[in-house]
């Protein structure tokens, strides 16, 4: 006779998806998936609350992902609102609010990683997924015939007990470095744009700012001759007596691998007025650094069972490195995909549904995230950075326009003459 034990264990074992990763991608496939009644088992290799890398800044677009999970964004639930983007460069200063749209709410919200990610993920619980914290996913598991992932083995608790995991469907929500992908032979496209980005936190009368900030040119001011960086730097009020201040650089330059990007920050840091207090005395805590994986570097989206969602499939938006509010909007497609996928009444069927993913992808965002490379192309060189910082923000409609191109905030249909313009270009920009 079988022991109703081993029996239990296997069926808390094996779903009909599995998510590895509860990171915004991760959190927001399994909620969709839970939400429209399949068994989700969603695989986190730390505990709650965990830090990650973050400028804690989400625009608008992140936003309306956080409404559609039923998220409480209330300044009661500790959100932070913002109004718009501050833009300095050039000895210029220019605010720009939120464009009014009818796709996008028209305020953004700050909240910490730490915190932010717990809560999508006890969102995704809620929902019904099954969520399994320190659980470290080490491998797929495959059919020795086909090649199909068809579960994934991990190390589970403080003892790393080994487990296997099993269901029909795997997304991968691991994260750039995405040891999932990677086991299944899918690398990073080089010709794709990488970024960096490092951060700390200071005590600072700053921290209730309604405005993200941002400062178009990065000095390293530290050698005989001042250098203007490839990238931005960050201020972002946190509500709660702190900032978060960072920078975002690109790998589009010579001085991508040569500079000690924390010795850099810290430098920029100091240029800045006393009385804001970005000083080491004042920091919070350790300055810390995360890859930007932008414009689809790790392809394709889907194989042999495998989706990828967030920063495994490299969509960070390569105009101002925001991944989450990608990550968020790639899990929810994955999960219409896969709901249709599994109402499909053959595995010839599933496997069709499962295949139109990364074109579905690529319809939304190919053509922006081409037009996105050739940006990050351009603004590698100081002088074009230079030329476009002094003439543009004299021009409040221009960089009216920039922000909406930018932070990709347009009405799809029924926009004004910019929507038009937006839309139109990334419709006729190649898809690659």
């Amino acid at each position: 006779m079988a022991d109703p034990q081993s029996k239990a264990t296997a069926s808390e074992r094996t779903a009909d998806v599995i998510v590895v990763g509860a990171g915004p991608a991760g959190s927001t496939t399994a909620y969709h998936l839970a939400r429209s009644g399949l068994d989700v088992l969603l695989l986190e290799k730390t505990a709650f609350p965990r830090e990650k890398v973050c400028g804690d800044g989400l625009t608008p677009r992140a936003t309306k992902q956080l409404v559609a999970m039923g998220i409480d964004i209330s300044e009661e639930a500790g959100w932070l609102r913002n109004k718009g983007l501050r833009i300095i460069g050039g000895g210029h200063r220019l605010q720009l609010p939120w464009p009014e749209l009818a796709s996008y709410p028209d305020y953004g919200l700050v909240r910490k990683r730490d915190d932010f990610d717990e809560q999508l993920a006890r969102q995704a619980q809620k929902a019904g997924a099954r969520l399994h914290e320190r659980c470290n996913v080490t491998e797929p598991v495959l059919d020795e015939r086909t090649g199909r992932v068809t579960g994934v083995h991990a190390k589970l608790g403080e003892e790393k007990t080994p487990v296997t995991f099993h269901a029909p469907v795997v997304v991968a929500a691991d994260g750039n470095s995405t040891r999932l992908s990677l086991k299944m032979g899918l690398h990073r496209r080089e010709d794709r744009p990488m970024g960096v980005a490092v951060r700390t936190y200071f005590t600072s009368p700053r921290h209730d700012d309604d405005y993200l900030e941002s400062w178009l040119e990065l000095w390293d001011r530290r050698g005989p001759e001042d250098r203007l960086l490839p990238g931005y730097g960050w201020i972002f009020g946190m509500g709660d007596g702190t900032s978060n201040v960072g920078l975002g650089v690109l790998n589009t330059s010579a001085a991508f691998k040569e500079l000690d990007w924390r010795e850099v920050l810290k430098a920029w840091c100091a240029s800045m007025p006393e009385e804001w207090g970005y000083t080491p005395e004042n920091m919070t805590g350790p300055i810390r650094g995360a890859a930007l994986p932008m414009a689809f570097n790790r392809q394709p989206h889907y194989t042999k069972g495998l989706l990828l969602v967030g920063d495994a499939g490299g969509l960070v938006n390569p105009f101002n490195g925001e991944g989450i509010a990608y990550a968020m909007e790639s899990g929810a497609i994955a999960a219409e995909t896969i709901v249709q996928a599994h109402a499909r009444a053959t595995p010839a069927q599933r496997e069709l549904a499962l295949r139109r993913y990364p074109k579905l992808l690529k319809d939304t965002y190919g053509g922006y995230y081409t037009m996105g490379r050739a940006f990050v192309k351009l603004i590698g060189n100081p002088k074009v950075m230079k030329l476009a910082t002094e003439r543009g923000l004299t021009h409040p409609v221009l960089m009216r326009f920039t922000l909406k191109m930018l932070a990709n905030l347009t009405d799809p249909t029924g926009g004004d003459a910019m929507d038009r313009t937006i839309n139109g270009l990334a419709k006729v920009t190649p898809k690659a």
